[in-house]
């Protein structure tokens, strides 16, 4: 309270003529916003501390029928909710930003990280808060204590994944697929009512909607967020054509079936068809035996030794004590997310990743990929971070770290360095190059265009319940040239966009992966050519200190930069696809002329 009333006598100060008076208003104003700062702080890790444990326990132990840990949670969300949204916070950071000329930039970027906090909260929404928290435990609950079923038979999404990434036939892959995509009729009516309450949560502090909500925290409008990743999808447009030209004739010839216009959903190895690595098989370089040897829990040891190589500290023994790491097992009476995620508890060293591990190669890269946040979180979490700032330096860059080290663990000296396949073993580089393509380039399509322009149509546009799956699957064909195996109407229940996790439980930013691949191959790119010397596609990051010290200047700001400045700083141009083109350039000419004489159904120009 005391804060707020000192606000009279630091705008006189402010006014002051006198430069000695502004001075010394500036140093007392100055005094004054730390003091709220190092409250504020302390109270929001205090809170936010008990809200990331009540998650955790919410996606670590799901029991059908039990809402006891759901109403926990909901809680401390709700305690979370009314601290960042008060009215007396909302109030104090405008006042404060009002004079933001005489403050630190450290402290301006907190006050503005305040603000967006309390976005989503403010006070002045009233019971759609409470509303929204509640409605979205609901919501995790459904979706993450769903019964998958095959065949009469209980299944997990990792059953259906190995289904879909196999050789088995057609009928398997269709029965796989359809399965997979039952739990979105049971998230169609939470999603309905989670698009009014999110939208209805950040009104009140003049957000248009939702999506405009998050796309703020980048410094960007919704326009602006559309442009950018429209232009992403133009930039790597000519090789995603080449590559969904060269998938249409290779699975027709593999399912001995005519070529189809657009690609049928549940050909693909992927749910969503987000990922189309698993059609390419570089001999020389299949791990799986050796991961299947090894097992689990190695892969999670290596996992950390890969980061301690490069000079990062061991992990804390609390990661080992308190993570969920492994599948559950068949006897469980609960069940869990299995999601791969990494969790900052308490922004601090409480460092924790919700992970199913089995030996296999996705895996391998997805433990990487996991222990790539937890190392942000740890670099970050440091005394010249403030708690409230202990971010990415934009959310993109947490998924660039990992998803540059998932693509770095897969090359082949790497995998030679660690024992992985045999020194000098024969591969076909191509093929080592177009499955990278199928991980990295089809990506661009899903979540720039397919995942990025449906949450702007819930939001944005208030998508009515009936054209979710229309507006879905027309986005589908338009941006990735997939069709359903089978008409999907909106009249039969489906809701395909909502088994997708972050529909649900990570809404309306899922553009920050497609950001991170672009800054991935940037990063990699610098990281190749300038410390390591040498070829982009053949690394080895293993035991490079001199990369660890790299990593570890871009990590430990957080979020006390101004991320466009900080990458360009760091290697030397501002974000752009042209790496991520030029690392596919000596793909093209292969697949020109394996689709030579072949039709084309995707347009030139989107």
């Amino acid at each position: 309270m005391k804060l707020i009333h000192a606000f009279s006598f630091i705008f006189a100060l402010a006014a002051c003529g006198k430069s000695e008076e502004k001075t010394a208003g500036n140093e007392i104003l100055q005094s004054q916003a730390q003091a709220y700062l190092d409250t504020y702080n302390s109270d929001y890790k205090e809170l936010g501390t008990a809200s990331n444990e009540g998650q955790w326990r919410l996606n670590t132990h799901i029991v059908v029928g039990d809402s006891t840990d759901s109403k926990a949670a909901a809680a401390f969300d709700e305690a979370v909710a009314k601290f960042t949204g008060s009215t007396a916070n909302i109030d104090s950071a405008k006042k404060y930003l009002a004079l933001k000329e005489e403050l630190t930039p450290l402290q301006v970027k907190q006050f503005e990280y305040i603000l967006f906090l309390a976005g989503n909260n403010p006070e002045t929404a009233g019971a759609l808060v409470k509303e929204r928290i509640d409605a979205s435990n609901a919501q995790l609950e459904r979706l993450y204590g769903f019964n998958y079923s095959l065949n009469g038979k209980k299944v997990s999404t990792n059953d259906l994944d190995a289904i879909l990434k196999g050789e088995g036939p057609l009928s398997e892959h269709s029965k796989a697929w359809a399965a997979s995509k039952e739990v979105g009729k049971t998230l169609k009516d939470g999603l309905v009512k989670l698009q009014t309450l999110r939208n209805g949560c950040v009104t009140p502090l003049g957000y248009t909607d939702y999506f405009a909500y998050q796309t703020s925290e980048y410094g960007m409008s919704s326009k602006e967020m559309i442009d950018l990743t429209q232009n992403f999808i133009r930039d790597i447009w000519p090789l995603y054509r080449e590559l969904h030209t060269w998938t249409r004739y290779e699975l027709a010839k593999k399912y001995h079936q005519p070529v189809p216009q657009y690609l049928p959903a549940d050909w693909l190895p992927n749910r969503w068809g987000q990922d189309w690595s698993a059609l390419v098989n570089v001999e020389g370089l299949n791990i799986d035996p050796v991961l299947k040897k090894n097992g689990a829990e190695w892969i999670t040891k290596k996992g950390e030794e890969f980061w301690t190589s490069l000079g990062f500290a061991k992990l804390p023994q609390s990661f080992w004590d308190k993570s969920s790491l492994y599948p559950l097992p068949a006897n469980a009476k609960y069940s869990k997310n299995n999601h791969a995620s990494a969790w900052h508890i308490n922004y601090d060293k409480d460092v924790r990743s919700l992970m199913s591990v089995e030996p296999n190669t996705e895996w391998w890269t997805t433990v990487l990929h996991e222990l790539g946040h937890i190392y942000y979180f740890m670099e970050y979490s440091n005394p010249e971070v403030p708690v409230v700032l202990r971010n990415g330096a934009n959310r993109g860059f947490h998924e660039a770290f990992g998803s540059m080290i998932g693509l770095a663990s897969l090359q082949k000296p790497l995998l030679e360095n660690q024992g992985l396949i045999a020194n000098g073993v024969a591969t076909n580089d191509t093929l080592k190059l177009l499955g990278e393509a199928l991980t990295y380039v089809v990506n661009i399509p899903w979540g720039s265009g397919v995942m990025t322009g449906f949450e702007y149509e819930l939001y944005a546009n208030h998508l009515p319940k009936d054209q979710y799956n229309a507006k879905w699957w027309e986005l589908v064909k338009k941006y990735q040239g997939i069709v359903p195996p089978h008409e999907r109407k909106d009249a039969d229940g489906y809701c395909d966009a909502a088994t997708k996790t972050h529909i649900n439980d990570d809404p309306a930013q899922y553009y920050d992966y497609s950001i991170s691949n672009i800054l991935l191959f940037q990063v990699h790119d610098h990281i190749a050519k300038n410390i390591l010397r040498q070829d982009p596609h053949a690394t080895n990051y293993w035991g490079s200190k001199p990369a660890g010290d790299f990593l570890r200047t871009l990590m430990r700001p957080g979020a006390t930069v101004d991320w466009r400045e900080h990458l360009k700083k760091s290697v030397g141009s501002e974000m752009s696809a042209k790496p991520m083109v030029e690392y596919f350039a000596p793909l093209m000419a292969y697949l020109k002329k394996q689709n030579a004489g072949r039709s084309y159904s995707l347009p030139e120009k989107l």
